[in-house]
């Protein structure tokens, strides 16, 4: 199912590494930035974004992104 997520972002050299859904919203999202950022890295940086993804189930029935739809 394709919706408009709220997402955290893990960006190693540039390139997306990980992306998680955050149903709570940016708030939640903006939180989980900055506890990451503080395990420091040059290479790993994190953003919160905001558009559509393709969301799927998981076995106990959590949602997670598939597939981030960049426009």
């Amino acid at each position: 199912m394709i919706e408009t997520v709220v997402a955290l972002l893990m960006f190693v050299n540039g390139e997306i590494k990980e992306a998680r859904y955050q149903p709570e919203g940016m708030a939640k999202c903006i939180r989980g930035k900055l506890t990451a950022e503080r395990q420091y890295s040059e290479t790993i940086s994190y953003k919160c974004y905001k558009g559509k993804a393709e969301l799927e189930k998981n076995i106990d029935g959590s949602l997670s992104i598939k597939k981030l739809i960049l426009e």
